[in-house]
């Protein structure tokens, strides 16, 4: 019997049923002696108060089972799409997922933003529909539900297995999607062995995905897959290699230890072994202090982790979720961003410095918060995905450290960029300091980000000093000049620049990097940006003219319909401000029965740019921040040059 350790992700829309369902998995495998109920508030794995009280998932908590000789991982993830930015988080060490779906509801919103994130991070995937008790519950309307909304490759495997052989029928299907098994099955080849295998592969490339039913809450049916789940998944993890892991999730104990969750994709780490991995171009080495190994809120100290397992550890200082660890360098980035941001309100007893010390734990367990103390207004926003989760926040603050907050009514992230292509210069020079700077900053493709590139010559400039540019460029979002709001979507390139041998320091290239970008800014074609959701929304026939007008008076843009049977399925882009809200309106007029799901889809221009301008009353001359001027020397005294008149006093030019 093979041994490995399997990852498995529990995805799926709020309220189908996750939780009960990875109930029953560690019940029926002995990981847990009796199975809760999210409406009992005894679940195994929704540990925190908020989510016993809530009944909903807001932590991807994991729990441990073994079956066949395997070890499972399993990760029960958040359903509402609030909390959406953890479940993306989790899907990154999953081997397998599956989603469930209602027998009632079938494929809703949600389910759909769950699919695409599991294809784009190629994760395999099974289905189980659940809730097969319910009245109105039927099965095969939601696999042809499935065939039209996610993938025609899904097949029923509810009869099939139950000895560990294939129906000809799906043996048929296997063979039809590959020319080697269609030879094999015309042959007539009958190794039942042979076709479970090529069932595997095809499973494992995202070309098959089976599908059962049953009820997580009645116990029907779940034994049954989870014999089927072990037959059909494979994993090949190498403890004879060098190291390699990715973090998936940070937490905080409650003396304030930061605890670091970490997927190995191979070779083994011990305790007191030294772990190498990058940030912000910089290495780090720490030393490993102790190593955990999670079941639910309970953990048990263990002296190693080898690939394919999870574990955490103690002794990461620095490292953030998505980085690689030893030899895995590259990172992992995010698709799943909130679009909101919201000022943080203290009660009065609150040092603001206590509280950002607070929230900057908050920051390194959830990225997607982006927790920013803006000097200018001596004020703390943090980005959020909905008003959901800052209920959720208030109550956690509560319970974890004590203090009340509260939180404004969220408003749009804007962002800004350029039309045109500018060239910026910078120059500092009080007493004894000296770095000059020019940049030339062009508009790039929409939802690029910043790119940078060197065009520096180490003659003029040497590589350190280059390499410090690059670093200043990156290291925080830059204020634009409209909105005071980040700039994005452009292209940075160092031209030149210059140091002095014996009075360049330490932060002379952060403040003419700085302002050789804001003297750019001041010369380009400023725009700002804001978000836009790609919306999918199916409804009756006969409300199809009501979503197209509603569409376009939300300064949205639709795609051709698709008419099947009596439903219209309207795909296209509108923006986030004007449409956050539209679900319930949705739901009003189609009696509940118009279906809809929302993804983030990048930014574009804003569609009511001025009016934008007006309200946020961005004043770039009083940002402390920022300066477009130049500081330059005379005399032993450095005086201060506007950016319109420091381009002639460059020393580079």
């Amino acid at each position: 019997m093979k041994q490995s350790n399997k990852t498995i992700g529990i995805a799926a829309h709020v309220d189908a049923g996750k939780t009960t369902f990875s109930e029953q998995l560690l019940y029926h495998t002995k990981s847990i002696k009796q199975r809760g109920r999210v409406d009992h508030k005894d679940s195994f794995l929704d540990t925190h108060a908020i989510e016993k009280e809530r009944g909903i998932t807001v932590f991807a908590d994991q729990g441990t089972f073994s079956y066949n000789g395997s070890t499972y991982y399993l990760i029960d993830t958040p359903g509402h799409v609030d909390f959406s930015p953890e479940m993306e988080r989790s899907i990154q060490v999953m081997d397998y997922a599956i989603v469930i779906l209602s027998a009632v509801e079938g494929v809703e919103g949600h389910t759909e933003t769950v699919w695409q994130l599991l294809q784009k991070h190629r994760v395999p995937v099974f289905f189980f529909i659940n809730k097969i008790d319910r009245v109105g519950a039927d099965p095969e309307r939601v696999i042809n539900d499935i065939k039209h909304n996610l993938t025609p490759d899904v097949f029923d495997i509810t009869s099939e297995l139950l000895d560990g052989s294939l129906s000809e029928e799906l043996i048929e299907l296997i063979a039809e999607k590959d020319e080697e098994l269609l030879d094999a099955f015309m042959e007539g080849k009958n190794d039942q062995a042979y076709w479970r295998a090529a069932m595997q592969k095809l499973i494992q490339s995202n070309q098959l995905f089976p599908c059962a039913s049953g009820s997580a809450l009645q116990d029907m049916g779940i034994k049954e897959f989870l014999e089927k789940v072990d037959l059909l998944t494979e994993t090949r993890y190498s403890k004879e290699e060098a190291f390699s892991g990715r973090v998936y999730k940070i937490r905080h104990d409650e003396n304030g230890m930061r605890i670091t969750f970490i997927k190995a994709l191979s070779g083994t780490l011990q305790v007191r072994d030294e772990v190498a991995y990058e940030k912000n171009g910089e290495l780090y080495e720490e030393k490993i202090t102790q190593i955990r190994a999670y079941n639910g809120s309970t953990f048990k100290n263990v002296n190693e982790g080898s690939g394919g397992e999870l574990f955490a550890v103690t002794g990461l200082s620095s490292a953030s979720i998505g980085d690689g660890l030893g030899t895995l360098k590259e990172s992992r980035s995010y698709e799943l961003l909130p679009t909101l941001k919201s000022k943080v309100v203290f009660e009065p007893s609150v040092h603001p410095k206590e509280g950002i010390k607070l929230f900057r734990l908050l920051d390194a367990e959830d990225p997607s918060l982006h927790v920013t103390w803006e000097e200018r207004t001596q004020e703390l926003h943090i980005h959020v995905m909905g008003a959901i989760q800052l209920e959720v926040l208030e109550k956690l603050i509560k319970e974890r450290f004590n203090i009340n907050v509260q939180f404004e009514e969220p408003e749009i992230l804007y962002k800004e960029s350029i039309q045109n292509t500018v060239m910026g210069y910078g120059h500092f020079e009080p007493l004894k300091h000296y770095a000059e700077v020019h940049l030339k900053i062009e508009a790039a493709e929409r939802n690029n980000g910043i790119t940078f590139e060197n065009a520096c010559h180490a003659d003029d400039l040497s590589v350190g000093y280059q390499n410090l540019v690059r670093q200043h460029i990156f290291e925080k979002p830059h204020h634009g000049l409209l909105t005071g709001s980040p700039i994005t979507d452009i292209k940075v390139t160092l031209c030149t620049g210059r140091a002095h041998n014996k009075h360049t320091s330490g932060g002379d290239f952060r403040e003419a990097t700085y302002r050789a970008l804001r003297q750019g800014l001041e010369k380009a074609k400023n725009i700002v940006l804001e978000p836009y959701y790609d919306f999918k929304i199916k409804v009756d026939i006969d409300q199809m003219g009501r979503v197209l007008a509603d569409v376009q008076s939300a300064h949205g843009r639709f795609d051709s319909p698709v008419t099947t049977e009596n439903k219209a399925i309207i795909t296209g882009k509108v923006p986030v401000a004007t449409f956050m809200t539209y679900g319930s309106t949705l739901a009003s007029f189609t009696h509940g029965k118009g279906a809809m799901s929302l993804l983030f889809g990048g930014y574009e221009r804003c569609h009511n740019e001025e009016k934008v301008i007006e309200r946020i009353r961005y004043n770039k001359e009083a940002d402390p921040e920022y300066s477009s001027s130049s500081v330059f020397c005379a005399k032993g005294q450095g005086y201060t040059v506007p950016w319109k008149e420091a381009e002639e006093k460059m020393h580079c030019l």
